[in-house]
């Protein structure tokens, strides 16, 4: 009889890695939004959108250096 408090670690990583890439999108954008609103209130869509590849882009490579240091 297989136990019930087991569970697959891979998975459960995925989902943990999948939730922070949504976390971070959705930060992303409205820091994205705060930041081209406040320093260049007439940016464009594409001008926001620039800002969040950037900031998420950011995001992962403090990551990967963090996780290299160690």
């Amino acid at each position: 009889m297989k136990n019930l408090m087991t569970y697959d670690h891979q998975k459960v990583h995925t989902l943990n890695r999948f939730y922070i890439f949504v976390l971070r999108i959705i930060l992303g954008v409205i820091f994205a939004v705060l930041i081209t609103r406040i320093f260049y209130p007439k940016a464009s869509i594409v001008g926001i959108v620039a800002v969040l590849v950037f900031l998420v882009g950011m995001a992962y490579l403090i990551e990967y250096f963090r996780m290299h240091q160690k």
